[in-house]
């Protein structure tokens, strides 16, 4: 059994900062891809930031700027850091990971991704 276990989320005004944290655990677990995602009522899961275990990233253009992904492979731990968050950046945060580099690289789409975690609510209030 694979389990990644989101924490950090929370309200936070806007222009402010928000850190969301997973950690991955299970017996034999591989991962090479760590994301986030998040969905927004009436709208589509989509990726917000995604890392390979040798430190390739990718990014949102809404959040270019003002998120960074991070990892801790040896932990299988990895981190979103959110800063200058706007309204529009409430939504319900997924972390996801596959063992699979090139979920990543090639950005294939959320369908890729073998594991996920619950999610956590992040509300920008204005």
């Amino acid at each position: 059994q694979v389990q990644l276990v989101e924490s950090g989320g929370g309200l936070v005004q806007a222009g402010g900062s928000l850190r969301l944290s997973c950690a991955a655990s299970g017996s034999r677990l591989v991962i090479n891809s760590m994301a986030w995602h998040r969905q927004a009522p009436g709208k589509q899961r989509e990726l917000v930031a995604g890392i390979t275990s040798g430190g390739y990233t990718r990014y949102a253009d809404s959040v270019k700027g003002r998120f960074t992904i991070s990892r801790d492979s040896a932990k299988n731990t990895w981190f979103l850091q959110m800063i200058k968050v706007k309204p529009e950046d409430t939504a319900v945060y997924y972390c996801a990971a596959d063992p699979d580099s090139s979920v990543v690289t090639d950005q294939p789409g959320a369908w890729a991704y073998e594991y996920w975690g619950q999610g956590t609510q992040v509300a920008v209030s204005s």
